[in-house]
């Protein structure tokens, strides 16, 4: 069928619990049908309109800049140090975490039609956000091709129980959760770019700064060490900025909102693929549109904006990811109809949400006398 065309599609139904399992059959329709279903304006990409983006954003975050630095330290100290830094490390956060979105959407070639202008954009305002572009636009692109599979995903790829580190099950308590969750958006970022924590099995040392780590093949070495220049030289302007301006000032302008976006960063990630109702799939079960299925669009208020709606379409981004942000809103319109119950949302917030997922979704298991090969499902008892 064409975008404006008629097909039997299968019927939403409205979940009545949001921890319901999604259908693991394999679906009734097909990703050709999905793509129709979509106006074809929502795959076309504006070089005018993606940029006005990135002005905007950075326009902000250079107003909250010199608002910081202008009246901050006029301010008498409590209020200076317990409201308004505060305040700005809050706000700015929130800001370069939407610029990290526009630079993941250059790694997507869902900027413009020309791949050396998303490069360049990607790599300028990635790199000025301390991460690697082109080696995180590799492996990323590895992610999307295997989503929801045990053997071949990139990253929070969750393990049976038999393959639980020990002191697993000490950790499985209210404190012991607060404190992995803690130390997961303070550290996880850079532990998995540097160490590959969380991310997928390699048979030797994986480093995303690494040129000739196991994560890449041979032609994609050189653009890997250009994203390791394009860290290094924002590293050295760092460098020269507290040699200046002391450390501190820099802490407080620029370190503080970048743990913050490093954060959200893990957090949205996280969230869109832990869910006690999505499953994963051994090798021989799994398939990519079921793959790409097991994903859920989450709501973050008035941030799903800020965060040019990453997270509540994600999903949709899953299934097109070369199509640009600001269509993802109207295809997912779209395709819900067709997906049906195959299309998973769930609008608990956030705080909630981290900490259930956080206490249900501990290891993955299949479940036991169903019959069912290869498709495990998240499990929380030791």
């Amino acid at each position: 069928m064409g975008a404006g065309g008629r097909m039997s599609v299968v019927t939403p139904s409205v979940k009545k619990d949001v921890l319901e399992r999604v259908p693991i059959a394999k679906p009734p329709f097909t990703f050709g049908q999905l793509k129709k279903a979509i106006p074809p304006h929502c795959f076309n990409r504006s070089i005018p309109r993606s940029m006005s983006y990135v002005v905007s954003d950075l326009t902000i975050s250079s107003i909250l800049y010199y608002l910081a630095t202008t009246y901050i330290p006029l301010l008498p100290s409590p209020l200076s140090y317990f409201i308004a830094w505060p305040l700005y490390w809050a706000l700015q956060g929130c800001v370069l975490t939407g610029v990290w979105v526009i630079a993941h959407e250059c790694g997507h070639h869902a900027f413009s039609d020309y791949s050396w202008l998303d490069d360049t954009v990607g790599l300028i305002l990635h790199s000025f956000l301390l991460v690697p572009y082109f080696s995180w636009k590799y492996s990323h692109r590895r992610h999307h091709s295997n989503t929801g599979s045990l053997t071949s995903d990139e990253v929070f790829v969750p393990k049976p129980k038999s393959q639980m580190p020990w002191f697993s099950k000490y950790l499985n308590n209210p404190p012991g959760r607060f404190l992995t969750l803690a130390f997961s958006l303070t550290l996880g970022w850079p532990l998995y770019l540097a160490f590959n924590v969380s991310g997928r099995k390699y048979d030797r040392f994986a480093c995303h700064f690494d040129p000739y780590g196991p994560i890449y093949s041979d032609r994609e070495r050189l653009q890997i060490l250009i994203s390791d220049l394009g860290v290094l030289a924002v590293l050295c302007g760092l460098f020269r900025l507290v040699a200046v301006c002391g450390l501190g000032w820099v802490v407080c302008v620029y370190g503080v909102p970048l743990l913050i976006v490093n954060g959200f960063l893990v957090l949205i990630t996280f969230l869109q693929h832990t869910h006690p109702s999505l499953p994963h799939y051994d090798s021989e079960e799994w398939d990519w549109l079921r793959g790409a299925l097991a994903t859920v669009d989450r709501d973050y208020g008035v941030l799903n904006k800020v965060f040019h709606n990453i997270t509540d379409t994600h999903v949709a981004h899953h299934l097109f990811s070369t199509m640009p942000h600001y269509h993802a809103m109207e295809a997912t319109k779209a395709i819900r109809p067709i997906l049906g119950d195959y299309y998973h949302s769930d609008g608990t917030p956030v705080y909630k949400a981290m900490y259930r997922e956080a206490k249900e979704c501990v290891y993955v298991e299949p479940d036991e006398g169903s019959g069912v090969k290869g498709v495990f499902w998240y499990r929380n008892k030791f």
